[in-house]
């Protein structure tokens, strides 16, 4: 543990922000380091807020014992999604594999270092939702003074066990993976199961509640929360310790995280290097041949440049292409269950015309597949790389359209493939699939166009792990928050609309007013660009 925190300091030291701060003379940087500060402490506040109303919901109603654990479920979530998705960039993969192992440090030192690095970075979350808790649950429950500080130090612990179960997952996924030639296709297609798996597993959840499959004694949301204890025990461990002020209990779930992250990185330690070198390694086939080049066009080039980019990171392609593999699962699932029984269900059965929903299609479609686009993150990945795009006999306006036209190559095939499942399944007129599909590639474009602004405009160059720019990056949570929430609000404006004046004529004037934010985006980008 000495060696691992030794790393880890040195690790925090060079990547610090506030470090940089201090010592760099760029204004842009700084200006970028205050603005990336000042959006996560927007982020933070926001989730403060939603975990104390929470446990106010709670305290009204008189549930409030059920807080704590609440607290514990919500902060395991948490700590499993976000580890799983940051393991193999930052345990397996990644760029400073060669410099560290290079030290005279053990294996599995340098891989809990980078767990430690993990669990740091992703505390001020855990924190922000435990500690607003904890307010929560003292202002309704009154429990003695030290019940705070149980609640606090737990506060630390709680999110480790899921993180080992996160990283161990893994690890297992990486470990298969080196068993194939095309072992990064193995681990994206793995990583895309499980994280499927994940999301279906809510429906699954729903759909038991719904048809009465459970006990009765789960009606009450207070022995729903109890049950979900003892199906997940480090989380009835911690209501324990608050609730009952069982310390045995306390003490019981920091001394499994303990012996848990030492078991787990024991084993890791044991294929790490194996396990890196093979991930780092490329198969070569066995008969090659010499065969005439493909010419492209700079444009396309580059977007094949950047399709290589994506299908050799996991990470990327994970969170670049996660959007477009949910939308193509949304049309097929449609198409073989049917579109009204998906309202129906999603609605809870309410009363009303499903019909109104159908101009909504495209931006349905839009939600998933704007999840994330790779433009809000491509100029970013060029990292210390940056210096040969400049030395290129290229302008940096055609780079920004190669990389934009990758976006449209990865994001239009499934937007129409989504678009019309649905519309059958809907059982959409001709001209109606066909408006539906202009609004699709237009959105397509608009958000190719918005992510590369926000992306050259938030461009970051110093990282040192492609998650800080792919998942943790100003220009990626920029593109994302708005986005989102503003397809949301335009998908309840068209059905509201709709209801009072021509289908096609609401989803021509969407078109329209997307294209022209689809070209002000553009020009944008081409101004930036010089």
């Amino acid at each position: 543990m000495r060696d691992s925190i030794l790393l880890l300091k040195n690790l925090l030291l060079s990547t610090s922000r506030h470090n940089i701060y201090k010592y760099t003379k760029d204004p842009k940087k700084k200006r970028r380091i205050v603005s990336g500060y000042i959006g996560q402490a927007c982020l933070y506040i926001m989730l403060i807020a939603y975990s104390y109303i929470m446990c106010v919901g709670y305290g009204k109603f008189g549930l409030i014992e059920a807080a704590p654990i609440l607290c514990a479920l919500i902060i395991s979530v948490l700590a499993f999604v976000f580890t799983f998705f940051k393991t193999n960039g930052y345990l397996f993969n990644f760029k400073e594999y060669d410099m560290l192992m290079s030290l005279p440090f053990k294996a599995k030192t340098v891989a809990a270092c980078k767990f430690l690095y993990m669990y740091i970075n992703s505390l001020p979350w855990y924190l922000s939702v435990s500690l607003a808790m904890m307010v929560g649950y003292g202002y309704y429950a009154r429990p003695q003074f030290y019940i705070y500080i149980v609640w606090f130090v737990l506060s630390f612990v709680m999110p480790v066990i899921p993180m080992l179960i996160a990283s161990f997952l893994g690890f297992l996924i990486a470990r298969v993976s080196t068993g194939f030639k095309r072992k990064g296709i193995i681990q994206i297609v793995l990583t895309f199961l499980f994280v499927i798996f994940l999301f279906s597993i809510r429906f699954i959840v729903e759909d038991l509640f719904r048809n009465n499959k459970v006990e009765a004694t789960l009606s009450d949301i207070s022995d729903i929360t109890g049950n979900m204890g003892n199906v997940y025990i480090p989380a009835g461990w911690f209501a324990k310790a608050i609730t009952d002020g069982d310390f045995v209990k306390a003490i019981l779930l920091i001394a499994v995280s303990a012996v848990l992250f030492a078991i787990v990185f024991a084993l890791v330690g044991g294929s790490y290097r194996n396990i890196n070198s093979a991930l780092k390694s490329h198969a070569a086939a066995k008969k090659f041949k010499m065969r005439s080049q493909k010419q492209r066009s700079v444009i396309n080039a580059i977007a094949f440049k950047e399709f290589k980019r994506m299908i050799g990171s996991t990470v990327y392609m994970v969170n670049g292409a996660m959007g477009v593999v949910l939308a193509s699962l949304l049309g097929i699932i449609v198409l073989i269950i049917g579109f009204e029984k998906i309202i129906e269900f999603v609605t809870n059965g309410a009363p009303f015309d499903y019909g109104i929903v159908k101009p909504a299609i495209p931006l349905i479609a839009y939600f998933f597949i704007g999840m994330v686009a790779t433009t809000a993150c491509s100029p970013s990945l060029e990292g210390k790389n940056y210096w040969i795009v400049q030395s290129l006999p290229i302008k940096k306006e055609t780079l920004y359209k190669g990389k934009i036209l990758f976006n449209m190559y990865l994001s239009v095939p499934f937007m129409v493939f989504s678009i019309v499942c649905m519309s059958v399944s809907a059982n959409a007129s001709i001209i109606d699939t066909l408006l539906y599909l202009l609004l699709g590639l237009v959105l397509c474009a608009f958000s190719s166009c918005w992510g590369c602004v926000c992306g050259v405009k938030h461009m970051r160059l110093d990282w040192e792990n492609e998650i800080e720019v792919i998942k943790q990056s100003s220009a990626v949570a920029i593109y994302m928050f708005p986005n989102m929430i503003a397809v949301l609000g335009l998908a309840f404006l068209v059905i509201y609309l709709s209801n009072m004046m021509d289908v096609r004529f609401v989803l021509l004037l969407l078109t329209a007013v997307a294209t022209v934010l689809t070209i002000l985006c553009y020009m944008r980008v081409m101004k930036l660009s010089k």
